[in-house]
């Protein structure tokens, strides 16, 4: 009993009964009063090297991924933008990004049972390995969300750190799922367990099957990574992704991490956007 209270006793140091209502209001005050002083270019040029670019359709073949990675290669050293952070696929395309890939980009893959994250732990960690072992810099898998509303956060958490061990030198993004958790006191939960158990990065969504990003989800889980990191110095990033698809939204997320988090997360090594059509609207709007 005292090995599962280890659980719920790290939740008890935080607080995580937040109130729905009260989040989004401290949303909607940041952007109303923050948001005009990010929209600008070079909030945009940091914005795009931020981006996960991701193609993760039933319906990609080797030769997609080919000309989507060789678009990423084009775009290296042709201006003064700093590419993209990373190009994210599903494992069994990872070496054609590989063999593919001249810019200085990573590779990122989703894993473990994506993106429902139902099936067996030890498949998971094999799906992990392999794409480690195939050339992944970095992987995104989802978190255990029927173990979560269990409240099993012993089994949930373990399967995190074992995936986390799988992955080696590779920097491991957990998924919420925060359009399946709904509530800020949930996410909030749920953020706490993910980096409890490992994770370099937390992330809203799959953008599969539930709603996608929220700002909403952003602050809470901006929060959570604030309050842990004071707590134990262990520096970790945040992703959304789901939906982002315009300049103003890309900039409503900047504008929420850059309040909670601070100038120091406004970079790829701690923030990033999982996007396929957000980049070429920043790319527009640098233009302009």
């Amino acid at each position: 009993m005292a090995e599962i209270n280890k659980y719920t006793d790290t939740l008890k140091k935080y607080k995580t009964d937040l109130k729905d209502a009260d989040i989004a209001e401290k949303v909607e005050e940041i952007i109303s009063k923050k948001f005009a002083q990010n929209d600008n270019r070079e909030v945009y040029k940091r914005l795009y090297s931020c981006i996960d670019l991701t193609s993760l359709n039933a319906t990609d073949t080797r030769e997609d991924i080919w000309k989507f990675t060789e678009k990423v290669n084009g775009q290296d050293g042709a201006s003064d933008l700093a590419n993209v952070a990373a190009i994210c696929v599903y494992p069994n395309f990872i070496e054609t990004v590989k063999e593919a890939l001249t810019a200085d980009v990573k590779i990122a893959s989703v894993a473990g049972g994506f993106p429902s994250s139902q099936t067996f732990t030890e498949v998971k960690i094999a799906e992990t390995a392999l794409a480690v072992a195939s050339g992944a810099d970095e992987i995104d898998i989802v978190l255990n969300l029927g173990f979560f509303m269990d409240e099993n956060y012993e089994e949930l958490s373990e399967e995190i750190d074992e995936i986390k061990h799988a992955c080696r030198e590779a920097k491991l993004k957990v998924i919420l799922e925060t359009g399946a958790l709904k509530s800020a006191r949930n996410i909030m939960k749920a953020s706490l367990l993910a980096l409890y158990s490992g994770a370099d990065f937390i992330k809203t969504s799959t953008g599969k099957g539930y709603e996608g990003a929220s700002l909403e989800a952003a602050y809470v889980m901006c929060t959570a990574i604030r309050e842990y990191t004071a707590k134990t110095g262990r520096k970790v990033g945040f992703k959304a992704s789901g939906g982002i698809s315009t300049t103003a939204d890309a900039v409503k997320y900047y504008t929420i991490v850059k309040e909670v988090l601070g100038e120091e997360y406004l970079n790829n090594e701690y923030f990033r956007i999982g996007a396929s059509r957000l980049a070429d609207n920043l790319l527009d709007s640098i233009k302009e």
